[in-house]
C-alpha cells in the first residue's frame, strides 16, 4: 500500500521526529511506501502535496494535538493513533483498517 503520514506531538520535539522515523522504517519493512510530514517545532516540514494525498491509499495520523491544515485529509481513509503508538508498536498501525 501507499500510506502518506503525519506526526506531531505538543512539544514538536523529538516524539514527532522519531514517530516518523519509525513510520518510515516499518513501512520499507512491511513493503509499503510512505511519505511522512512532520508538524513540530519548526512548523511543518516534508509538506505533503496535493499529488501526494490524492495518490495515497491512506493516511496515518500520528498525532496528539490538532494538526494544521488537516482539511487536506477530509478525503482519505484514516488511521488514527496516538504518537506513542508510533513510537513503541509502529507495525500494529499498519495492521489496522482505514476509516
Amino acid at each position: 500500500m501507499k500510506f502518506i503520514a503525519v506526526t506531531a506531538c505538543p512539544t514538536g520535539i523529538a516524539h514527532t521526529y522519531m514517530a516518523a522515523e519509525n513510520l518510515e522504517k516499518t513501512a520499507k519493512e512491511l513493503g509499503h511506501t510512505i511519505k511522512v510530514e512532520t508538524q513540530g517545532a519548526m512548523g511543518i516540514e516534508n509538506e505533503l502535496s496535493a499529488e501526494d494525498i490524492s495518490g495515497a491509499d491512506a493516511l496515518i495520523l500520528a498525532a496528539d494535538i490538532m494538526i494544521e491544515n488537516g482539511e487536506r485529509f477530509d478525503n482519505i481513509p484514516k488511521i488514527e493513533v496516538p504518537v506513542q503508538l508510533a513510537l513503541k508498536d509502529p507495525k500494529s498501525i499498519f495492521a489496522k483498517k482505514p476509516c
